[in-house]
């Protein structure tokens, strides 16, 4: 799967589209075939701010079945219910978590069974080619331009994650808010220092 960007319906708060790259791709593929999941159940598992609840999100808008959000946080008691009630109607169920495959423990014999069987799907960490769309998501979200060159300059000295593009652009914004300028490479160097510490390749 390329380098795109998967619609959302409009009106609600966030991203109006989930950016599709490395990270991701596989488990997104794996969605268009619910039919072949055990039990008709995913477990879908990322770091912070990595998109899973766009990506739960658009599942349901696409109608291809039933998503829940935070379902390490559920009662395990709801939660199974919901999953036999899905099975019952034999309609594919995502379940979404924010505990990697190891760190969720389930203390519900019955559900830990299930959900053991499950599809696990996991979303990376981004590449250089996913760290760019990113970049021009978040200053998109916030009106900010920065420029042809930012992604050129910021990718390769910043920490390769979706929390970590995401603090980046907000730092940007921030200082170029506080300095009433527009963001340029003095601004991308001290929102780096500011979030990395300093380092001599950025003085160049």
């Amino acid at each position: 799967m390329s380098q795109i960007a998967l619609p959302l319906r409009a009106g609600k708060e966030g991203p109006s589209r989930i950016v599709v790259g490395n990270a991701n791709s596989a488990a997104l593929e794996a969605m268009a075939t619910p039919a072949v999941w055990p039990f008709r159940t995913a477990v879908l598992h990322g770091p912070p701010r990595a998109g899973k609840s766009l990506i739960a999100r658009w599942f349901g808008e696409q109608g291809i079945g039933e998503a829940i959000d935070d379902a390490d946080r559920m009662d395990e008691t709801e939660l199974f219910h919901r999953w036999n009630r899905a099975q019952e109607s034999g309609t594919p169920l995502l379940l979404v978590s924010g505990a990697g495959e190891e760190q969720w423990q389930i203390a519900l014999p019955d559900l830990r069974s299930r959900l053991g069987a499950a599809l696990h799907l996991s979303i990376g960490a981004p590449d250089d080619a996913m760290l760019t769309d990113l970049l021009a998501l978040h200053a998109e979200l916030r009106g900010l331009a920065l420029g042809p060159d930012a992604a050129t300059y910021l990718v390769p000295r910043m920490t390769r994650s979706h929390i970590g593009i995401e603090r980046l652009v907000a730092t940007i914004d921030r200082l170029s808010l506080e300095r009433k300028t527009a963001p340029t490479v003095s601004i991308w160097r001290e929102a780096l220092d500011e979030i990395e510490g300093p380092q001599e390749p950025r003085l160049l």
